[in-house]
């Protein structure tokens, strides 16, 4: 089986799965949620030698077994490719390395790896949700910087490789395109949001900007949010946000591609949820948008987050 038929055949089974699951295919995927509505027990626990594992019903299962260590970005990546080994009918798996071209070579994966593989990709980013990201981040201006590439993996929760090839696969990229962007460091896209300034490197960066008002962006601790509105500021913030670096405006000389009115940082004081407005000139109205804790997950699942 080639990954194009590995493609085709997950495609065909996240779609049925997004319907038996009553996932929403126009927005971010609540997989932790959709592995509960599968029936399957969820877990995580430090593995220092394993990503996840799925057990049939012949082992105890079905259930899932999750990596603790992980960041939640592969978490989620690790849920659905489990979630794949399940809905497809697959036999007990164990991932002990999720740079697959690694272990068994880019032309040498199982039948079964390649196509709960492909599942992942489809289950995450549905073509609605990967269309309305794109819409959100480039204002209908077309995917024409890797930055905004990075910025719709931050909006569905997925990787940025990850992204760049399932945006290639849907024809929203050319090939070359592609490529190119495979070969940037999400670390350099980072710093480029923040105005050229290094970004820790376990922190994601979220863009705000004006079709962000209603939102809600997915977040963790450490993370940054980017205010790009001229003249925008940020309201009142609770404990949960710090101011991060310094503020400053955009200039008309200022030759870095993107200028930041300000950013703030997300604390551990944020819980679950929180509320942040964005004052924005000649509108009456501040933008509202809602800050989501999505952090890695310990222990079972009845203490998980959906």
């Amino acid at each position: 089986m080639n990954w194009d038929v590995a493609h085709r055949v997950a495609g065909i089974a996240a779609n049925q799965a997004h319907r038996d699951l009553a996932v929403d295919r126009e927005g971010y995927v609540h997989v932790f949620a959709a592995l509960r509505a599968a029936g399957l027990i969820g877990m995580a626990q430090p593995m220092p030698r394993l990503f996840g594992l799925y057990m049939d019903e012949n082992d105890g299962g079905p259930a899932v077994l999750l990596n603790a260590g992980l960041d939640v970005i592969t978490q989620r990546h690790t849920a659905a490719h489990e979630l794949g080994h399940h809905l497809l009918g697959h036999r007990s798996a164990a991932d002990d390395n999720l740079d697959h071209s690694a272990r068994w070579g880019d032309r040498s994966w199982p039948e079964h790896e390649k196509v709960a593989e492909a599942f992942a990709a489809w289950f995450l980013m549905p073509r609605p949700a990967v269309l309305q990201a794109v819409e959100q981040v480039t204002r209908g201006g077309g995917l024409r910087r890797p930055e905004h590439a990075y910025l719709v993996a931050r909006v569905l929760g997925t990787s940025y490789a990850g992204t760049v090839r399932q945006l290639s696969r849907l024809g929203l990229l050319t090939r070359d395109q592609g490529n190119q962007w495979l070969g940037i460091a999400p670390a350099a896209l980072k710093g480029s949001l923040c105005g050229g300034r290094p970004v820790p490197g376990g922190s994601h960066v979220h863009a705000i900007n004006l079709p962000s008002d209603g939102r809600r962006f997915y977040v963790d601790t450490g993370d940054l949010l980017v205010l790009e509105v001229p003249g925008a500021r940020f309201g009142e913030s609770a404990p949960e946000l710090v101011a991060w670096g310094a503020s400053w405006s955009a200039g008309e000389g200022d030759a870095a591609p993107y200028s930041p009115q300000q950013i703030l940082q997300v604390t551990e004081d944020l819980d679950i949820s929180t509320a942040v407005s964005v004052s924005v000139p000649g509108n009456d109205d501040p933008l509202g948008l809602t800050l989501v804790r999505q952090s890695p997950r310990t222990g079972s699942d009845d203490v998980w987050q959906a």
